[in-house]
């Protein structure tokens, strides 16, 4: 059975006694640490001499250490950089600072799913993994709202390790939203799956595909854009509010008509096997074993698939459109053309 916890259900004392070292300030970092000292916990960020986060972060008002030094500084390390980058964090920065009674949080169960950290003896690991992007997860907080979480406990060293969890919880605003109990396990398997077969690599290709369809058929890229790019934010906010059954009674009848006789013949029983084969990559480890040695690598399949993405004639229209907004959403961390990254 589900289990749901809120605020009432966690004390907030328990993570403001602690020390708190997030380790990375990207989009979860900067919002978990705001957060936090907000909610009235002691936080140091930990980043690398040369990175790019730092100013942004002593503009915040934090003290930067090394990841190293933060580490030591802790109680709790909070290891929010890249899934790549972690196992060396940790390794090199980490693990030589941790001592009996401290505890290592992910946002992210990746890197402990599949072995590339192991936790010393008496060392607690625990997850709380906001479920939207981190500048969600600060926004929703500073509304007075919440995203909400997954927490998990992997390992319990000190016998407190969920009440701290759901203290850490609490102090991100995410128990505001509610938060469901889970393992490392579940949640790696279900997001990559998620991101890979829905929400990025499934939705991502269905619009490109859609989009050379009607253009190769002659119709203006530009009606093809709006068409099957611009509306589908209408579509899944509709979804997102009342899922499936909402947005097909807010459509017409024609639309919605549509959906039931052409969607399985779009998305046929095909696609759920394929969807099965890509589970089995997660589940077996092969997907993470691929991704790590091509980043082990310098990346060269996941920077020429990159290109390719960005070089898709999507892009080119999108951008031609977009710049004619006037409500276009501007986020200064982004910059449009990825390939540059």
């Amino acid at each position: 059975m589900t289990e749901i916890f809120y605020d009432k259900d966690a004390d907030l004392s328990l993570i403001q006694a602690k020390k708190v070292a997030v380790i990375g300030y990207g989009s979860q970092g900067h919002a978990h640490a705001l957060n936090l000292r907000d909610s009235g916990v002691e936080v140091v960020i930990g980043l690398k001499p040369d990175s790019k986060s730092r100013a942004k972060a002593e503009e915040a008002g934090f003290t930067v250490l090394t990841a190293a030094e933060a580490s030591a500084w802790g109680d709790v390390i909070v290891i929010l950089a890249p899934d790549q980058y972690q196992r060396h964090i940790y390794k090199d920065d980490i693990q030589p600072n941790l001592a009996e009674g401290k505890t290592i949080l992910f946002g992210h169960g990746f890197n402990i799913r599949f072995g590339y950290i192991e936790a010393p003896e008496g060392v607690d690991v625990i997850m709380v993994a906001p479920k939207g992007p981190g500048h969600t997860v600060r926004r929703e907080f500073e509304a007075g709202r919440g995203v909400p979480v997954i927490v998990a406990v992997e390992e319990d060293a000190t016998g407190s390790a969920w009440a701290l969890a759901w203290s850490y919880a609490k102090g991100i605003g995410g128990l505001r939203a509610g938060g469901i109990k889970t393992t490392f396990t579940e949640e790696t398997e279900t997001d990559l799956f998620g991101e890979q077969a829905v929400l990025c690599g499934g939705v991502s290709q269905l619009v490109q595909y859609g989009f050379e369809t009607l253009t190769e058929a002659g119709y203006q890229p530009q009606i093809a854009y709006f068409e099957v790019l611009h509306e589908l934010k209408l579509i899944v906010d509709l979804m997102w509010e009342g899922g499936i059954a909402k947005q097909r009674w807010s459509v017409s009848d024609t639309a919605e008509y549509g959906d039931y006789v052409s969607g399985p013949r779009v998305i046929d029983p095909h696609v759920k096997d394929n969807m099965k084969a890509v589970l089995d990559d997660i589940q077996s480890g092969a997907f993470a074993k691929r991704f790590i040695d091509d980043q082990d690598a310098g990346a060269p399949e996941f920077l020429a698939l990159r290109a390719k993405g960005a070089a898709h004639p999507i892009e080119a229209t999108g951008k031609e459109l977009r710049a004619l907004f006037a409500w276009k959403q501007v986020d200064e961390d982004y910059t449009d053309g990825s390939a540059a990254r």
